[in-house]
């Protein structure tokens, strides 16, 4: 299993100087990938944008969106971005997309909450359809050039049967979960690699999963996440705060827990935003 690891681009009070110095100490201590995570309704860093500078001074670390939700945002405009990473890196991004949960998020961009998911299907067809160098809207341009990677991976989130039936029809790469316990991944990736079988697709889905960790200060780690899912109500913010893994013993714990239940990579996503905390991470993570 890979060790990838978060990028604090949504942790309070990060600043751009630290994302930098975190991309770069994430490069040079081995781990398989930098991840965001992402919302409108909260003031961190956009996730492309970060990744685009990323890429400028790191040198081997992929790129992973774990997820960016993109119903909220334009398909062209995404698909522009997204291959700007993708050339800009040398072919290092992953796009992990979902369909979103903060209502908040579509408010903020005009756009229709209700409506999300039948979005989200429409953009995963014109997400290949624009990585391919076609246009997605009669009469137009193609909105992009092409990526370096043919195809772009895409991995999508979600634990609906609509995930298993995108799984099924649509030309992503895998499923990503996003802070399930190892028994209930290892429950879904069953699910998604039957549907992946099923619909007669040739190899395995690629299966990743996130764990928030913070091996610093642990009343600064509780606080982010209370403020961070506070949409969900304090009792589920309370209990996403108390499980991150806060030790190296827990950090250690979980990644055999998740090889166990067959992920493919495991990102370990940050509660803090000091760069410290990769050397931290490194210590306990990686061989």
């Amino acid at each position: 299993m890979e060790i990838g690891i978060g990028i604090p681009n949504t942790v309070t009070g990060a600043t751009g100087e630290q994302l930098l110095t975190w991309a770069r100490r994430a490069d040079e201590a081995g781990f398989s990938s930098l991840a965001t995570i992402g919302a409108v309704a909260h003031p961190g860093y956009e996730e492309l944008t970060v990744f685009a500078a990323a890429a400028a001074v790191t040198e081997r670390i992929r790129f992973f969106s774990n997820v960016l939700i993109s119903p909220a945002r334009s398909t062209a405009e995404l698909a522009k971005q997204a291959v700007t990473v993708d050339q800009i890196s040398g072919g290092r991004l992953t796009l992990g997309i979902g369909v979103g949960w903060r209502d908040a998020d579509f408010r903020l961009t005009g756009r229709d909450f209700s409506s999300r998911g039948k979005v989200f299907d429409q953009q995963l067809r014109d997400l290949r359809t624009a990585f391919g160098g076609k246009e997605i809207l009669s009469g137009t341009r193609p909105v992009a050039p092409s990526p370096v990677q043919a195809p772009l991976p895409i991995l999508i989130g979600g634990t609906t049967d609509a995930t298993l039936r995108r799984i099924a029809e649509h030309d992503v790469q895998g499923w990503t979960a996003g802070g399930m316990p190892p028994d209930a991944v290892a429950e879904w990736a069953g699910k998604v690699r039957t549907a992946w079988t099923d619909a007669g697709r040739e190899g395995a889905p690629r299966i990743a999963a996130l764990i928030y960790f913070g091996l610093g200060d642990d009343q600064a780690s509780r606080n982010y996440l209370r403020y961070y899912y506070a949409f969900m109500g304090d009792e589920t913010a309370d209990m996403i705060a108390g499980s991150a893994l806060r030790t190296p013993e827990a950090v250690q714990g979980a990644i055999a827990a998740y090889a166990d239940a067959g992920v493919d990579e495991l990102i370990l996503d940050p509660t803090l935003s000091d760069p410290d905390e990769v050397k931290k991470l490194a210590e306990v993570a990686l061989d």
